[in-house]
Formats: structure tokens, C-alpha cells, sequence
């Protein structure tokens, strides 16, 4: 697949190709270390996160490597027969980043759980419980899937009863089950004990439902996405433990219920 830097249709994109046209500029030698994410966000006057993404785009065109606790390395050059326009590399160019997924499922489940919390049955109930347990037997099991995660949050859009919002639900779900660049945040975590944070969080959001509490249930669900954002930033951090959390400046649901 050609995979097309002329016109990035993402902003992650956008900040990688004018990595890459760093690298390709002889900038940098082979061996040499980027600067910290931090200073990079700055440069281009963008979150941390992007730039985590752009870093992700150029680690599977094999050009970087990330060491954890140590920081990103040049490990090869762009040749010099690729141009700064195509790169011959079998990337998806659909594919979102992994925090701009995220983001795109807080602002929608966010609003799904509020839905739900005023359209749930007792058998909605009955199959949220059965997805967190399915959850803690996989993570007792130390099992890599996520079924049971995937299961309650699909459970929450049938509870609307909207067929629409499970479509929307499934293809989000679907687009992260696919994507390279997902795939590659999650080799940098080898600790999954932070799965069992989400238990408590899918708790707090089955509460919130099952008390037909709109306002919690949006405000539970936005809490735990966020949690996840965090966390996924932390675990996959490689230069600089002093994480920030200067992922995305605004919180809609926040300012909303404030």
C-alpha cells in the first residue's frame, strides 16, 4: 500500500510527516535520540498525545525505536529513493490514532450511557453483570483478550434499544480490534494489572444505570474513558515519568455538567 504524506488527512499525520522530512533532511544520524514528546508537543503546538501517535506512525515504518526509560532512537533513515510524497510502506492511512479513538468514545459512550440509564431493562441489568463477569474471570486468568470489556460497553448501547447506537458502538470497537497503530501502543505494556482498575469504574457505571440516573451514567462513563487515556499514556511512556496529562484541552461533558 502507498502510504500518502503529501496530504495527511489526520493531525498525527501531519506532525509525522514533518518528522519524517526531519529525518529525511539529515537532521539526524542513525543512533541519534528525538527530543522529549514534551518538546516536540511544544514546537508544533500540539498535545502530547499527537505527538505519541506521530512517534507510533514513524515506529511502523521502522525508523524509530522506542526504549522504555530511555527515550526514542533513529534506528534508520528514510532511503533516499523515497520521497517525501509516498512512502512505499503497508500502512493503513485510514487508520485513526489510538488517543483520537479514545477521545471520539468518551464524547459518544458518554452520551449512550446517558441514554441507557433512561431506556434499561432488568435483562439489559442481567447482561451487564455477566460481561463484568466474564471480565474478572479473563483477568484472573491473566487472559490478553477483552471480551468482557467489549461485551459491557456493548451491552450499554443495547440498552438504549437504538440499533443505530450498537452499530456505532461495534464499528468503534471494530476500528480498534484493526488498527496498527492501536496494536503497537498496547507492545510497549506489559503490565496488565491496570485492567483491574476498570472493574471498579464498570462498577460505578452499572450503578449509575441501574439507578436510571442519566447525568451519573454519562459523567461514570466519561471518568472511566478518561482513566483509560491516562493510563495508556503512563504505561506507554517512555522518556519521561513526569507525565503531564496534557492529553486533550477540552472536556465537553464537564463543562456541560458544570
Amino acid at each position: 500500500m502507498n502510504y500518502k504524506l503529501s496530504k495527511p488527512k489526520r493531525l498525527y499525520q501531519e506532525i509525522g510527516h514533518q518528522l519524517y522530512t526531519e529525518l529525511s533532511s539529515g537532521r539526524y544520524k542513525v543512533g541519534d535520540r528525538l527530543p522529549p514528546e514534551r518538546d516536540i508537543a511544544e514546537r508544533f503546538s500540539v498535545s502530547r498525545a499527537v505527538v505519541r501517535e506521530a512517534l507510533i506512525m514513524l515506529e511502523l515504518m521502522e525508523l524509530i525505536e522506542v526504549r522504555k526509560g530511555s527515550g526514542v532512537y533513529v534506528i534508520k533513515l528514510p532511503s533516499a529513493s523515497s520521497s517525501n510524497d509516498t512512502i512505499e510502506k503497508d500502512l493503513d492511512e485510514e487508520d485513526a490514532g489510538p488517543f483520537e479513538m479514545m477521545q471520539a468514545r468518551q464524547l459518544i459512550e458518554s452520551y449512550i450511557a446517558e441514554f441507557a440509564a433512561t431506556q434499561v431493562t432488568k435483562n439489559d441489568i442481567r447482561r451487564m453483570r455477566e460481561a463484568l463477569d466474564m471480565e474478572r474471570k479473563n483477568i484472573d486468568l491473566e487472559a490478553t483478550d477483552y471480551d468482557g470489556d467489549k461485551m459491557f460497553h456493548l451491552a450499554i448501547a443495547e440498552a438504549t434499544q437504538n440499533s443505530v447506537l450498537v452499530d456505532v458502538l461495534l464499528n468503534l470497537w471494530e476500528r480498534r480490534e484493526r488498527s496498527p497503530m492501536w496494536k503497537q501502543l498496547h507492545s510497549h505494556i506489559t503490565d496488565q494489572t491496570y485492567r483491574k482498575k476498570w472493574l471498579v469504574d464498570h462498577d460505578n457505571i452499572l450503578t449509575a444505570i441501574q439507578r436510571r440516573n442519566p447525568n451519573d451514567a454519562r459523567q461514570a462513563m466519561w471518568q472511566h474513558l478518561e482513566n483509560v487515556k491516562n493510563t495508556l499514556m503512563e504505561l506507554s511512556e517512555h522518556g519521561e515519568p513526569d507525565f503531564d496529562g496534557y492529553l486533550f484541552i477540552d472536556n465537553p461533558v464537564q463543562i456541560k455538567a458544570s
